[in-house]
Formats: C-alpha cells, sequence, structure tokens
C-alpha cells in the first residue's frame, strides 16, 4: 500500500480545519477552514463541467525555450488567455520580472498573479481541483517533478499549493507522483491513463499498478483506469493521455492515431485504438472511439519530429472548445467539424500555437481548469 499522507490529513480535520501557513512561492499562505474529514469522498469532475476559472501560467523563459521562440510563445499564451477570457475568467501566474510583458500581450481581461515559475506547463504543476459530494472543492498536489527530473522544477513544484492557496482551497497531498496531462477522467468513475507516465520508475518506483489504482480512486473517485501503454522516454511527458485520448462525454473517446507507418507515434496508437474499442466504462458500458487524425502538412519554420502535431489536446470551456490550427486546410476543417459534432452547444475556436507546438505542448498542457461548485 501506498503511504496515504493526505488521509492523515483527512482525518486530522475531522476536529479542526487544514492549516496552510507554509511559505508558498515567497508568499505567507493563510489557514483554510475545511470541513473535510476521513469520510470524504472526492471526484474529478469532467472538464466540461462549468468552471469557476481557467489557471495558465505565463513561465516560458529563454534558457528552457530559447531567444527565437520566447516570444513567440508568450504571444501564443496570450492568444490561448485572451481567448479564453471572452468565456470564462483566466488567472494567470507570471514571474515578477515578466508582469510587464505578460500586460501587455495579455490585457485588460486576464488576471495576473506574480508567482516564481520555472515554464509554463500548469496543467501539470497546477493542481488537480476535485469536489466533494457536499460540493466543497480542493486541489491534489501529485509532487510535480519535472517529469522524471528532466527539467528544473524547484519553482513549478510549488505551483500546486500556491494556486490551492490562491483558490483558498484545501491542499490534497499524496505520495504518488504524476501530472494532470497524464489524467482523463469522465467525471463518472472512468480515467485512460498511460502506464509510460505513471507506471515510470522517474515518477513512481517500486510501485504497482494496483498501488497507484488504490491511491487515486481515494483521490480522484476513480472505480476504472482503463491503461494505454504509451510510449516512454519519446517526449519530454513520457506520453501524457491528453495527446493520446480524450472524452468528449460519459462513453465517447476522441483517439489520434499516427497512419505514417514510419512514425513513432504509429504502432503505439494503432494499439491504443485496440485498447479504447474494446474496453468498457466503470458501469460496463462499451466505449464510442472517434478518431481524429493530425495534420499532415504545419508551416514551414519548425521541426516536424519535435512539433505536437495534432488535436486532440484541445481545451473544453464554458461555452466553447478551444483547438489548434495548423494551417493544413483540410485537416483543420475536419477537426472543427468532428468537434462541433461532439460539442454542439458550445463554439469551436482554433487558434494558432505554432510556437507552443515546437516545444512539444498543446493549448490542455497550457491550462488548467478550476470547477465550479
Amino acid at each position: 500500500m501506498i503511504n496515504r499522507r493526505f488521509l492523515l490529513q483527512l482525518i486530522a480535520t475531522a476536529s479542526g480545519s487544514i492549516f496552510m501557513g507554509k511559505m508558498l512561492n515567497g508568499c505567507e499562505a493563510t489557514s483554510t477552514e475545511s470541513s473535510i474529514t476521513s469520510d470524504t469522498s472526492w471526484l474529478m469532475p469532467d472538464e466540461s463541467t462549468p468552471h469557476q476559472c481557467t489557471w495558465m501560467a505565463f513561465g516560458a523563459s529563454r534558457a528552457n525555450w530559447g531567444r527565437k521562440l520566447l516570444p513567440e510563445v508568450q504571444d501564443n499564451l496570450a492568444t490561448i488567455a485572451r481567448t479564453i477570457a471572452q468565456y470564462e475568467p483566466v488567472k494567470m501566474l507570471v514571474r515578477e520580472e515578466d508582469y510587464d510583458i505578460a500586460a501587455a500581450k495579455c490585457g485588460s481581461d486576464v488576471e495576473l498573479i506574480v508567482c516564481p515559475l520555472d515554464d509554463l506547463w500548469i496543467r501539470d504543476t497546477g493542481p488537480v481541483f476535485v469536489v466533494d459530494q457536499d460540493g466543497q472543492k480542493a486541489g491534489v498536489d501529485f509532487n510535480f517533478n519535472g517529469w522524471g527530473e528532466k527539467q528544473d522544477f524547484d519553482n513549478d513544484a510549488e505551483v500546486a499549493g500556491f494556486v490551492a492557496e490562491k483558490s483558498q482551497v484545501p491542499l490534497i497531498n499524496t505520495d504518488l507522483v504524476l501530472e494532470g496531462g497524464g489524467i482523463e477522467v469522465d467525471g463518472r468513475g472512468t480515467a485512460i491513463i498511460t502506464e509510460s507516465c505513471v507506471l515510470n520508475n522517474n515518477r513512481n518506483p517500486g510501485l504497482s499498478k494496483a498501488d497507484c489504482e488504490t491511491e487515486l480512486q481515494a483521490l480522484l473517485g476513480v472505480r476504472k483506469i482503463i491503461w494505454l501503454p504509451g510510449i516512454a522516454g519519446y517526449d519530454i511527458t513520457d506520453g501524457h493521455t491528453d495527446f493520446y485520448a480524450r472524452f468528449a462525454h460519459p462513453g465517447v473517446v476522441v483517439a489520434g492515431f499516427e497512419p505514417d507507418p514510419d512514425s513513432e507515434d504509429h504502432e503505439v496508437t494503432k494499439e491504443h485504438l485496440d485498447i479504447l474499442r474494446s474496453a468498457t466504462d466503470a458501469d460496463g458500458q462499451k466505449l464510442e472511439v472517434i478518431v481524429l487524425p493530425g495534420p499532415q502538412s504545419i508551416r514551414p519554420g519548425y521541426p516536424r519530429d519535435e512539433f505536437a502535431a495534432g488535436y486532440i489536446n484541445f481545451y473544453v470551456i464554458n461555452g466553447a472548445v478551444i483547438a489548434p490550427e495548423f494551417g493544413d486546410t483540410k485537416a483543420d476543417n475536419l477537426a472543427q467539424e468532428v468537434l462541433a459534432e461532439l460539442f454542439p452547444n458550445r463554439d469551436i475556436v482554433q487558434i494558432n500555437i505554432d510556437a507552443i507546438a515546437a516545444g512539444g505542448g498543446g493549448i490542455h498542457c497550457t491550462t488548467q481548469q478550476e470547477p465550479k461548485v
């Protein structure tokens, strides 16, 4: 069994409150009143449920992105933030020294909050928000470690606690190490997770699949996990779920497929489709699997091998779905049509995020939803 630090914390709150008075990124956190008890049952809501806001991080640096890409990445982040802000509030973390440039690029509709950062991937560094049966909200800190210590992460390791404190919600601790981009849920007890990420020795050495399932059941309300193999070491994330398969609705999964037999992703995406098509959800219902192919071409100026050219990394917000477009008219239009059919009551907004894609990420990777309760 995993050392359940978070359960000890919950039990302790039966007679009091969770104290969050440690230093978070140089800011003194305040105590957060809580009615969490050992009987609290948590659930990670589906992304399509109403959001309180979206959290982002204006954290690109020259050290990680280089002199040429840095301003383009900052422009992409600002575009994502301004687009989302048309539908729901956006709270953007930003280093003190980058505040003025973030303000100029993001505009007045995006709230800026000063916080030390290493990079921009708040899907992985931020808390995973959960709710209980009484509508109380909390944030899970999954101990971000730079995707297996591949990148500096001292500042980003504190982002989950910082965001939870700013959201005025209790922080739930666990010994499990993973990232939000590795978790996909339907909000009804089913999750899709890649083995290459969570069962990797650079995150959770010695832990079995059963160990992880037991912990995630308590943390996220998961009753069944559909495990996809992923590819360890292929990219910095070791194969996050949110580039392979996403729930559009309970029972409906949008999945990527790489048709090029010479591609590193070809065999694994083929295997993923086989697994998903034969899988059932937590209620025993077979999944409907819809394939959303990536573009065949991208705009010039970026290396194809490192470029995250896929539509699966879309982000569902209040009233809209934000998705990428890559300049391949046929593929972009098909993605728009598929997403419009899957989300008929939401606007489908496609934007250019080429610089972020060149760094191996997408829109979903740069965002973290806080549910409204």
